[in-house]
């Protein structure tokens, strides 16, 4: 199985490694206890969705973008989501376990109800990961940029554990992305400063020569980690 290494010291591509700097510079920033004087707003909840892949695949690593040791990648925008797991004081959270999902680039997701799709399945997207984090709570994952599908606009699945508790289920958003207006699940994220939390830019990563993008997403939680 194909393991995919992110500290900032490996071989990769420049804009990858620089990626991953700024990655690493920001999570130093963020790591000491009490960074924010007052209470951060929590990630809004948000449902699980009917598509959590009901078999998990046999590669469960954080690039979504290869399956074990293929040579094909998956088809659509390559995207590095990263960001940091803290508490609403700020202070990061180790060990927790992060999950994403989502559906390939034609709308299937990895799962055996999927709207009948899996004769249109990108069989190189591996359309789940996990990522477990460090002293800093940062985690990163390689995919690609969240597509739409009847009824729904684009958007990542999330799910945060720690020693087998879930404490968050939740989803990213694109910000600016028209169909996020009539979106349900979007719009039933609650105010304006919820709907917000949950929403990010997806931006092109500079001086990328395959047009790369990055979001950055911080899944902030009501429970304080342990000392």
């Amino acid at each position: 199985m194909k393991s995919m290494v992110i500290h900032p010291g490996a071989t990769v591509p420049t804009s990858r490694r620089g990626f991953l700097r700024r990655l690493s510079l920001g999570a130093a920033l963020f790591a000491a206890p009490g960074a924010f004087a007052e209470e951060l707003l929590r990630t809004p909840r948000l449902t699980e969705g009917p598509f959590y892949p009901d078999k998990l695949p046999l590669d469960t690593d954080n690039d979504l973008l290869i399956v074990n040791n293929s040579l094909t990648p998956a088809v659509g925008e390559v995207t590095w989501v990263s960001g940091r797991v803290l508490d609403s004081r700020g202070d990061p959270m180790r060990s927790a376990l992060v999950e994403i999902w989502q559906c390939d680039a034609k709308g299937v997701y990895l799962h055996s109800g999927n709207f009948g799709g899996h004769e249109q399945q990108d069989k190189n997207f591996q359309g789940y990961g996990r990522f477990l984090t460090g002293s800093t709570g940062e985690y990163v994952f390689r995919t690609i940029k969240p597509v739409p599908y009847p009824g729904r606009t684009p958007h990542i699945h999330y799910k945060v554990k720690r020693r087998g508790q879930e404490l968050l289920t939740t989803q990213c958003f694109i910000k600016g992305y028209p169909a996020n207006e009539k979106d349900g699940i979007w719009r039933g994220a609650g105010d304006d400063r919820a709907r917000a939390a949950v929403t990010v830019d997806f931006a092109p990563i500079k001086d990328s020569r395959t047009g790369e993008l990055a979001a950055h997403f911080d899944l902030i939680l009501g429970a304080t980690p342990e000392i």
